[in-house]
């Protein structure tokens, strides 16, 4: 009995490895740095070769200088997702970089892929989340050095406090944590404007006036 429980074991394992998703591969395996080209998967990035994988792989700068303006909000922003830095591919980690202008403003998002931890680098800063089940505000002032968590998939915000520039590193628990932000996912779509308006019990004339600054149609 033990002999035939273990040859069904070692029949199920391989089987078992091949449908598990491919950031498990990290699992089993040193890492498995993303491999772009071959397209995304739900499971993630299939592994480049091992021998195509250099140093390079590991290694990004694309946090160390101020990334491209969102407007308008303010707020200038770099990532290092997967698809920017392939080496944290089935990890479970990756990182982002917002610089915020006098006034500037990370509106209401989330992260539906994972939880992020904020670091001050420069600046006070307000930062806060929002429950999903009793809408409960937990928000606070954040000076340099100061850490704060925002759950996985929770709408948060940060917005600078100060007259000069403040500076934030944020890590994720994903390699992929993926990024919606309310004001787009509103006002930057397609659908008609009454209907926009019948769903979010915003006057119409508005919704038109938001459509045209986050550049949605309808």
């Amino acid at each position: 009995m033990a002999k035939a429980a273990m040859l069904l074991l070692l029949a199920i394992v391989p089987l078992l490895s091949r449908l598990l998703p491919f950031p498990s591969l990290a699992l089993n395996q040193d890492f498995c740095v993303a491999d772009l080209p071959r397209g995304d998967t739900p499971g993630g990035y299939p592994c480049k070769p091992q021998s195509a994988i250099t140093a390079d792989d590991f290694y990004y700068r694309g946090l160390a200088a101020t990334g491209p303006t969102i407007n308008p909000f303010n707020i200038g922003l770099s990532s290092a997702f997967v698809t920017r830095f392939p080496g944290v591919n089935g990890l479970g980690v990756s990182a982002a970089r917002v610089d915020f202008a006098p006034g500037g403003v990370v509106p209401l998002h989330s992260h539906p892929g994972g939880s992020e931890l904020l670091f001050v680098v420069e600046g006070t800063m307000a930062a806060g989340f929002i429950t999903s089940l009793t809408n409960k505000v937990f928000a606070k002032t954040l000076h340099k050095g100061d850490l704060m968590v925002f759950p996985q998939g929770l709408l948060h915000f940060q917005y600078n406090l100060g007259n000069d520039t403040a500076v934030a590193l944020s890590s994720y628990s994903s390699a992929n944590p993926g990024l919606m932000i309310l004001d787009f996912a509103l006002f930057a779509n397609d659908l008609p404007s009454d209907v926009v308006s019948k769903v979010t019990v915003v006057d119409e004339l508005e919704v038109r006036k938001l459509k045209a600054l986050f550049g949605g149609s309808g």
